[in-house]
C-alpha cells in the first residue's frame, strides 16, 4: 500500500486532476469525495455509484487509510480520547468533547512538538516529525465513523445517522500535540477539506487554528484559509512569556498582536480568541490581569481562562479556584468578554495541555525541558 495515493489526503483540486487523468469528470471526483469523507466508507466495492472500471482503477491506486487505533479511553464525563500510531514507534492523541450545544474535535499535527512551553506536556516529550495531511484528517475520519456507527448500534438508520455526526462533531480545533503553523504545507491542505462541502462542510468559523505565535505563519494563513484563529498567550508581557513560550524571543508580544490585526483584516467581524493557562503564583495576580486588559485593547479579542492541568515534569501549580474568579471578574468588569474553560477529561488525560502521546524524540527538547524543570520562573509582575 505504500505506493497506493491515500486518498484521505488529497485536497478538490489535486482529486479532480488525479480523476482527469483516467478521463473522468469533475463530478466523480466530488462523488468519491462524499463517500469518503461524509459516508467514511473504506472499500471502493461498497461505493455503489461509481462505475465499475472506475472502482478498479482506485482499487489499484488508491487507498483509504486512517492511522491505527492503539488505545481507546472513554472519560466519565463523555470525553473520548484516542491514541493513534502515526508509525516508527510515534503515537499522537485525539480528544472528541461532547457538550449539550456542540461537539468538538481537537486534533494533533505533530508527533510531539518544537515549541517547548513549559506548562505543556507534548513539549516534555521533544519532537519527531509533521504529520501528513491524511494523518490529520484521519483522525476526523475515524472520529466521525466510530460515532456513526454508534449512532447505528443504537438502531438510527445509516442517514440519520450520518446527519446527526455532522451536528455531533460541529467544531474541529487544531489544539492538539504539536505546533499546527509549523506544519503548514499539511495542515492548510487539511483545513480547506474540513471546510469543503463535498467532505465535512464546516463553517470557517467552527475550524480553530491555535498557535503559539508563529507571526510568518498566520499572515499566510489569513490569505490563504482564514479560519477562526486562536492565540496562545498565557503571559500579558514579554519577560514572563519568555520564560513560559519560549517562541516569544523570536516572535514578541508587539509582533505578535500586530499579526493578530493583520489577521482581522482578512475576517472583520471575527475575533482573536487569546488562550491563557492558569499558574498559581507564576501569572495569576491582579497586576497581571491589569497588564492583560492592556493587551486586549490593542485587537479585538475574547480571552478563554484554562485552569492548569499538572503534570510532573512541569514542576507548576494550578491556580486556586478563587484566584481564577477573582482574575476572571478583573477581565471582565474591565469590559473583556472573558470565559473559564471547564476542564474535561482530566480523568483519562485528555485535558488541555496534557496530550502527551508517545514521541521518539529526535530533538534534545525533551532533555532540556527535563532540566529546566528545577529552573524557578522569575517573578514579573
Amino acid at each position: 500500500m505504500t505506493d497506493h495515493i491515500n486518498l484521505l489526503g488529497v485536497p478538490t483540486d489535486a482529486l479532480i486532476d488525479l480523476v482527469g487523468q483516467w478521463g473522468s469528470k469533475p463530478f466523480r471526483a466530488k462523488q468519491l469525495q462524499r463517500w469518503v469523507h461524509q459516508r467514511g466508507v473504506s472499500e471502493f466495492g461498497q461505493m455503489s455509484d461509481l462505475a465499475k472500471d472506475f472502482r478498479a482503477r482506485l482499487a489499484e491506486s488508491c487507498c483509504i487509510h486512517a492511522p491505527p487505533v492503539i488505545t481507546q479511553k472513554i472519560s466519565s464525563d463523555g470525553t473520548r480520547k484516542w491514541l493513534f500510531d502515526v508509525g516508527n514507534n510515534n503515537a499522537i492523541e485525539t480528544v472528541f468533547i461532547p457538550e449539550d450545544d456542540r461537539g468538538t474535535l481537537c486534533i494533533s499535527s505533530q508527533a510531539g512538538c518544537t515549541v517547548a512551553c513549559r506548562f505543556c506536556s507534548t513539549g516534555h516529550q521533544g519532537f519527531n516529525r509533521n504529520l501528513t495531511t491524511a494523518e490529520i484528517i484521519g483522525q476526523l475520519w475515524h472520529a466521525r465513523r466510530v460515532i456513526q456507527q454508534d449512532l447505528q448500534s443504537a438502531r438510527i438508520g445509516s442517514a440519520e445517522a450520518r446527519e446527526e455526526v455532522s451536528r455531533v462533531i460541529s467544531n474541529v480545533v487544531m489544539m492538539g500535540m504539536g505546533e499546527p503553523l509549523l506544519n503548514y504545507d499539511q495542515v492548510v491542505p487539511a483545513l480547506q477539506l474540513m471546510l469543503d462541502d463535498n467532505a465535512y462542510g464546516l463553517s470557517r468559523r467552527r475550524v480553530t487554528v491555535s498557535t503559539s505565535g508563529v507571526v510568518p505563519m498566520i499572515d499566510r494563513l489569513s490569505q490563504d484559509c482564514p479560519v477562526a484563529l486562536a492565540v496562545s498567550l498565557h503571559a500579558p508581557n514579554d519577560a514572563l512569556r519568555d520564560q513560559l513560550v519560549p517562541l516569544n524571543k523570536k516572535y514578541p508580544l508587539a509582533e505578535l498582536i500586530a499579526s493578530c490585526n493583520r489577521y482581522l483584516e482578512f475576517a472583520p467581524r471575527d475575533f482573536i480568541t487569546f488562550e491563557y493557562v492558569m499558574l498559581d503564583g507564576v501569572n495569576d495576580t491582579d497586576e497581571h490581569a491589569r497588564q492583560l486588559i492592556e493587551i486586549t485593547k490593542q485587537v479585538r479579542c475574547k480571552l478563554n481562562l484554562i485552569p492548569f492541568n499538572p503534570f510532573p515534569e512541569s514542576g507548576l501549580k494550578r491556580s486556586k479556584s478563587a484566584r481564577v474568579r477573582i482574575f476572571a471578574s478583573l477581565l471582565m468588569d474591565a469590559g473583556v468578554i472573558t470565559t473559564v474553560r471547564k476542564t474535561r477529561g482530566d480523568d483519562i488525560d485528555a485535558a488541555c495541555g496534557q496530550l502527551a502521546g508517545d514521541v521518539k524524540d529526535k530533538t534534545k527538547i525533551s532533555a532540556i525541558m527535563q532540566a529546566r524543570k528545577s529552573i524557578p520562573i522569575i517573578e514579573v509582575q
